[in-house]
């Protein structure tokens, strides 16, 4: 546990004989008169309960309030400590003080027993200032040389020697590394940053800091935001519309359009410790596929004046914003009638050459299924579908792909191939063969797609699997054999097929992405790493019987 491991460095150092550890700070030692980080990760709420668990305060995790709890601990290899423990303003907080081995408080047996059995390196000589009895941690490396274990808790009094209440411990100022203090509102502050890391999410968790989510990873800064601040922001945001809902089913999903920072798609929902949201970020100017990165041939599907398009990955992997640029090509290069359902209205496209009617679930209309049905009657050349989620949905799709209208939309699916699947599986068995003849001709391209950390670790690159519509493709969808698409992926390049893995394998080339980040996402990653760098991995030496 690397909190327990900061504790074994820290009380380790010469003099050292306080560390204090918060939730969404780094854990920090007393120097002098002053406390200073000594790590340079910032451990959560459950890091910190964890580590009192582990340190024999089981019995006082459940009831920590702003009086502190107290216990005594012997943890082996670092000595007899003092802790002292609270959850102040919705913060578990903790302080840990070394104590000298003469005139210290009796030890149970089973601690002793346990200190006793437990494996000791040769012992060095004492470090100056510290009791010849304890040995100093770490070698020159700073690594922790045997285990922490064999840990035992006296419940007893240390008022009147430990203060935690004045202790400048949790008072720490923030590290370096974190953000500049807020100036004014909390929720107009945590968007402004966001939109400054180029974060993809912001995460807004009662009693936990705020987080950012940048490059695929969570990223917490600043101080744990308090219950009562966390709901008093987010039930300001929730539209009137859905306040009825989110009482009764505990969630609700919209989007917040902010003057100065854009737009947000907004989830609330409550847990454990209080109310969290996730907004994700919007871009100002809606996409195209150059921005993004994607092949510019992609855009030729939407040439054709009927059939459907699917864009497919797993969620958070860019399908909204593949989806908006495609609208926007339409939007730029034709004068057709474009009707998008969305829940909810993500970009808001400008008025170019077409006509753009753009109509949101909960609020302009009942459902999708409600609203593709109504489309059929409003002259569209274009039906836009936020997310193919259920069997009526996908039936009116079809039904508008096969009657004069292109139909653009997307869906939760791992692959291209079982994109097909799924869309067929979505019907009874008796339905199955009048989808798959549906499906044969009238599927145009399925993009299956995927974000993958950059180098630098501030960025993200998309990595594409485009299966255009072909003879061959309706043929094996016609005859039931979409186990055979795989093959069909590996020898049409010629057909516009471009495989996941090649995507990967380009990204890896051009520099934009490691190897080993490439290999988390392909379908078949030693044949990745091959192509790559043309040496297969050893096989397995099998055992001899």
């Amino acid at each position: 546990m690397k909190l327990l491991e900061a504790m074994a460095r820290g009380l380790g150092r010469p003099g050292v004989t306080e560390f204090a550890v918060m939730a969404g700070r780094p854990p920090s030692v007393k120097i002098g008169a002053t406390y200073e980080p000594m790590a340079d990760f910032v451990p959560s709420e459950a890091d910190v309960l964890e580590m009192l668990a582990t340190l024999g305060g089981l019995a006082h995790i459940d009831s920590l309030g702003p009086e502190p709890s107290k216990w005594k601990t012997v943890e082996d290899g670092v000595g007899t400590l003092l802790v002292k423990a609270a959850r102040r303003q919705g913060v578990v907080q903790a302080l840990l003080v070394l104590q000298p081995s003469s005139g210290s408080l009796p030890v149970s047996p089973k601690a002793s027993a346990e200190g006793k059995a437990s494996p000791r390196a040769a012992k060095p000589p004492p470090l100056p200032g510290r009791p010849a009895s304890i040995p100093p941690l770490g070698g020159s490396d700073g690594a922790v040389p045997f285990a922490l274990a064999g840990n035992s808790a006296i419940a007893f009094d240390i008022d009147a020697e430990i203060e935690l209440e004045s202790n400048a411990a949790f008072n720490l100022p923030p590290p370096k590394s974190a953000a500049p203090q807020r100036e004014g509102p909390l929720f107009d502050c945590l968007l402004a940053e966001a939109r400054e890391k180029n974060a993809s999410d912001l995460h807004i968790v009662a009693t936990r800091p705020s987080l950012f989510r940048v490059a695929g990873e969570l990223v917490p800064v600043g101080p744990p935001i308090d219950a009562g601040e966390a709901e008093e922001i987010l039930l300001a945001i929730i539209p009137a519309r859905l306040r009825e809902s989110f009482e009764r089913d505990g969630s609700c999903d919209f989007a917040v359009a902010h003057a100065k920072h854009g737009r947000f798609r907004v989830n609330v929902s409550r847990q454990r410790t209080g109310l969290k949201a996730c907004l994700r970020l919007i871009g100002f100017e809606v996409p195209t596929l150059e921005s993004l990165g994607l092949p510019t041939a992609i855009g030729n599907a939407t040439h054709h004046h009927q059939g459907l398009i699917v864009l497919t990955g797993p969620t958070g992997h860019g399908k909204t914003s593949t989806l908006a640029a495609l609208v926007n090509l339409l939007n730029s290069e034709t004068t057709h009638h474009i009707i998008t359902v969305e829940d909810p209205v993500e970009h808001v496209h400008p008025r170019k050459k077409a006509l753009i009617s753009q109509r949101e679930v909960g609020t302009q209309t009942r459902s999708f299924a409600a609203a593709l049905k109504a489309s059929l009657r409003e002259d569209p050349d274009v039906i836009v579908v936020g997310e193919l989620r259920d069997t009526e949905t996908v039936r009116m799709a079809l039904a508008a792909s096969e009657t004069g209208h292109l139909v653009i939309a997307t869906m939760n699916t791992p692959s291209a191939a079982k994109t097909i699947d799924r869309l067929i599986d979505l019907f009874p068995p008796g339905d199955q063969p009048q989808v798959r003849i549906g499906l044969a001709g009238g599927l145009r391209l399925i993009v299956s797609q995927r974000l993958v950390r950059g180098v630098d670790g501030n960025r993200v690159f998309v990595a594409a699997e485009v299966l255009p519509g072909s003879v061959a493709l309706w043929n094996l969808i016609r005859e039931n054999k979409t186990y055979q698409i795989p093959s069909l992926q590996q020898r049409g390049k010629s057909l516009g097929i471009v495989r996941l893995d090649d995507s990967l394998g380009e990204l890896v080339k051009a520099g934009k992405v490691t190897l080993d980040e490439a290999r988390m996402y392909a379908e078949a990653p030693d044949e990745l790493s091959f192509v790559i760098t043309g040496k297969r991995p050893a096989a397995p030496v099998k055992g001899v019987s």
